[in-house]
């Protein structure tokens, strides 16, 4: 599934049905879920509803597992691949569009929403050297800051995220 400039934004759908976030995966299948860039092979990758650290992305499990190890051996290494490939699209568009760019981050945590995903974290140079040398999960409430709301200032991040993806996934599969 692709996502064009033209699609609507979080806070836009959000309105017209606010339930969407309840069933992240379920909506991602109804073609309802905004924040999703594109369906890799084992799940869907959505763009964050938070940018505080721009191009943070997700990987949504699309079947029912809490824990990387209720996979057989092979899904988990599709999972951890499509992981992968969110990251390499991460990091393309990230070293191109933003300044600063040091590295990518991955996580599977699973302790607050307990469905497998796979987090993967832009990370800059200009981050305070107290929290770039951690996890991001240091940096607390501002990570939810309104200034930092997935919006309409995302979409060209959104379009190039798509785009990297798909050159990416065709390369890969």
């Amino acid at each position: 599934m692709q996502i064009t400039e033209e699609e609507p934004m979080p806070e836009q759908t959000a309105a017209a049905d606010p339930d969407w976030r309840r069933d992240r995966v379920g909506a991602a299948r109804r073609g309802e879920n905004p924040t999703v860039l594109w369906r890799m092979r084992t799940g869907w990758a959505v763009i964050g509803d938070t940018q505080h650290l721009p191009g943070y992305c997700v990987l949504l499990f699309d079947g029912d597992a809490d824990h990387l190890t209720d996979l057989p051996r092979a899904q988990r290494a599709d999972f951890l691949f499509d992981l992968a490939l969110l990251g390499e699209a991460v990091q393309t568009v990230c070293q191109a569009r933003c300044q600063g760019f040091w590295r990518i981050n991955y996580e599977v945590l699973g302790n607050s929403w307990q469905h497998l995903h796979g987090h993967v974290h832009a990370r800059y140079l200009w981050e305070p050297d107290e929290l770039r040398s951690g996890p991001v999960w240091r940096y607390g409430a501002v990570r939810y800051a309104a200034e930092h709301r997935l919006g309409p200032q995302h979409a060209d991040l959104r379009v190039d995220l798509t785009a990297a993806l798909k050159t990416i996934t065709d390369e890969a599969y």
